[in-house]
């Protein structure tokens, strides 16, 4: 014959009010929601009386207070969690949340693209999101054109790619695609080869670059970095024990000619008998 269960009974947590079936016996249990323990026989703790009127107010302008404290700390994590992004068709930007995927332009209602790739295999497809592109090292990304917020790139790029913000290269081989970012770091053990012309604010080498570049700011090589190739920048800093071999054009406001006319910016010629550069260039008479 079974023996019957022992009964029990509904007890409440004098700490957090939760209520719980115990045994009936039990001396002692724990709030399986605050986790404290408790005796389920004992009386529950009285509320503190309120002793005057201005402790009363004090109390409820100290909860007031404590209040507003959390609705501005929700408020900041709120704001925290949302970006800004601008619309394809017509630049027109606006605030989206972190965590949306997607989301359409306010003025146009364009769609814009909001996830981050991560590029595993061969990849052809075309891209343009505002999210983060990670090219791993056992990826191909052949695209035509990718457009993107960030990308690392650790795998083959054969395709063109387009950074709003940075890109990182942290690969050794060679980029048949065009490259084009805001800024671009070269990590330590890369070794690049671009065949086309990278287009960049901003660039930090710290490993091994070939490449021609145009770049609207600085060009930083650092003591671990060598750079091969045609510069055309704003400046351009060496620090000791870095290489740089090309040929270089500083300080130009237009970039675009400086890439349209390369040869024109040369040094004019010397004439032979005065040493000393022509003023300007003169026509030839026609023959």
């Amino acid at each position: 014959m079974a023996k019957p269960s022992p009964a029990k009974v509904s007890v409440e947590c004098p700490h957090c009010g939760f209520k719980q079936m115990e045994y009936a016996a039990a001396k002692s249990t724990m709030c399986r929601q605050c986790g404290r323990s408790f005796a389920p026989g004992a009386p529950k703790p009285s509320l503190r009386p309120v002793t005057s009127h201005s402790s009363g107010a004090g109390d409820a302008a100290s909860s007031r207070e404590s209040s507003s404290g959390l609705g501005k700390i929700e408020g900041l994590w709120n704001r925290q969690r949302n970006r800004v992004v601008a619309c394809f068709e017509c630049k027109r930007k606006h605030e989206v949340s972190d965590a949306a995927s997607s989301t359409n332009c306010p003025g146009c209602s364009a769609h814009i693209d909001l996830r981050d790739y991560k590029i595993t295999t061969s990849f052809s497809r075309s891209i343009r999101t505002r999210g983060e592109l990670h090219l791993t090292s056992k990826g191909d990304l052949s695209s035509t054109s990718v457009v993107c917020k960030t990308a690392l790139i650790e795998g083959k790029l054969r395709g063109n790619l387009q950074c709003e913000e940075s890109a990182t290269i942290n690969y050794v081989g060679k980029i048949p695609g065009r490259l084009t970012a805001n800024y671009i770091s070269v990590e330590r053990k890369s070794d690049v080869q671009c065949f086309r012309r990278v287009r960049v604010a901003s660039i930090d080498i710290k490993g091994k670059m070939s490449a021609e570049i145009i770049a609207t700011g600085p060009v930083n090589i650092h003591k671990t970095g060598v750079l091969e190739g045609n510069i055309t920048a704003k400046s351009i800093n060496i620090e000791k024990g870095g290489i740089f071999s090309g040929q270089l054009v500083i300080g130009q406001a237009d970039l675009t000619q400086a890439e349209l006319l390369p040869t024109s910016q040369t040094a004019a010629p010397v004439t032979p008998e005065s040493g000393v550069a022509a003023p300007g260039a003169e026509p030839l008479p026609a023959t």
